[in-house]
């Protein structure tokens, strides 16, 4: 009973009164601050887990210990009842803003702890904690503004619809981004770690992060570029993706042949490639034929054009299958396998190579993709093949000084 009557007497001694809200409010801090904050931030540095670690840091157990004074000053307004109105005001203000940055700093924690799980896929959730975020702080600033007006929130929300077209005006690009990033995520579009050209913004990289109104990409120089979410939908792009997912990257080359080097080969000619052991059976099949047709008929077989004659393009040909098929570290089944021979041009006949490595990294791929054009470069000549280049300055020089001898 004596408690009750000295808290109900403190109204009418201000002096008495304020010593006693100092009091409780510093206690309330210090409890709050160096107790339960401190105990807490010892209890998750001694845990195994990281997920804790994470959203101590996010959450801040010292920012949010300021709602303990906060709170004592919201119930002890009434000792003031001159000011009851504007301290309650106050103290909701402040209770409510700090509230609301905890929720916002939880749900950067949320989207941290998701992406650093094992199973993360790319998938980013970033978007929709933009949306949570906005909703946060719409709600807090409505909430704000009814304190400070003493009206209902209900009112001050049904009049937004009266400047609808206003806020749609305004939030035209958040609109647009938010369901930009509805249809990437529903049609796994883009996630983040893929490797992505996008030609209209000069990306090329890999994604780094996708939010709510951008998508980051760190591109193969370092350097990042920066692309609205809602442009995406609008602008050609392509995503390496589905590259990484079937285990085996492209190789599309051509060699360029002199056409002036491709004729027949004789069956002296094939008998020495027979001593190339990945086309010796191929080249025995060969030699027996152009035989066989020798002896059936005679007199009357006369080269080059009688006959199963073999051009040793086709040998050379035959060779670059075996070649390739005798790699371990290219495709010969699950993905396209192809040597072919494209239409003539000024610069040569092409001999095109269209095969899949076995490995997506990229430094693997080029030394695999260096190793065997260099390879069949250098074993061009062997089959009586001459590479085409354009002519150089060099090539010039030699060709007078032989005209100058002859």
């Amino acid at each position: 009973m004596d408690l009750v009557r000295f808290l109900d007497e403190l109204p009418s001694h201000p002096s008495v009164a304020l010593a006693v809200v100092a009091a409780l409010s510093l206690g309330a801090f210090v409890l709050a601050r160096y107790g339960l904050a401190r105990w807490l931030m010892r209890l998750t540095s001694r845990s195994a887990t990281k997920a804790d670690d994470v959203l101590m840091l996010h959450v801040r157990p010292y920012r949010v210990a300021w709602l303990a004074p906060l709170l004592v000053i919201y119930a002890t307004a009434r000792f003031f009842p001159d000011y009851q109105d504007i301290l309650t005001k106050v103290a909701l203000f402040f209770i409510l803003w700090i509230s609301a940055l905890t929720v916002l700093s939880l749900l950067t924690a949320i989207n941290t702890l998701y992406e650093s799980r094992p199973s993360y896929s790319g998938v980013s959730i970033a978007g929709y904690l933009d949306i949570g975020r906005l909703v946060v702080l719409l709600v807090a600033l409505v909430m704000s503004i009814s304190m400070i007006t003493g009206k209902s929130p209900a009112v001050l929300l049904a009049g937004l619809g009266a400047v609808a077209a206003v806020l749609m005006l305004i939030f035209q690009n958040t609109i647009l981004a938010l369901v930009a990033s509805i249809q990437i995520a529903a049609n796994s579009l883009m996630k983040e770690g893929d490797f992505v050209e996008v030609p209209s913004y000069d990306a090329v990289g890999v994604v780094d992060n996708i939010s709510l109104h951008t998508i980051r990409v760190r591109n193969s120089d370092m350097t990042y570029s920066t692309i609205p979410t809602h442009r995406m939908l609008d602008v050609p792009f392509r995503n390496w993706r589905g590259m990484t997912e079937s285990g085996g990257r492209r190789i599309q080359r051509a060699l360029l042949l002199d056409q002036l080097s491709i004729g027949f080969c004789s069956i002296e000619t094939l008998r020495r490639l027979q001593k190339v052991d990945l086309i010796a059976e191929w080249t025995a099949e060969k030699i027996a034929q152009l035989e066989a047709y020798a002896q059936t008929h005679g007199d009357a077989y006369d080269l080059p054009l009688d006959g199963p004659q073999v051009t040793n393009l086709e040998v050379f040909r035959t060779y670059t299958e075996a070649y390739l098929r005798d790699r371990p570290d290219i495709h010969t089944e699950e993905l396209p396998f192809l040597v072919r021979t494209l239409a003539p041009a000024p610069t040569g006949l092409p001999l095109e190579l269209y095969v899949f490595t076995k490995t997506t990294d990229w430094a693997a791929y080029e030394q695999i993709q260096a190793q065997i054009l260099e390879h069949l470069l250098a074993a061009a000549p062997t089959f009586d093949l001459r590479v085409f280049q354009e002519p150089s300055g060099l090539d010039f020089q030699r060709w007078q000084e032989r005209g100058r001898a002859g």
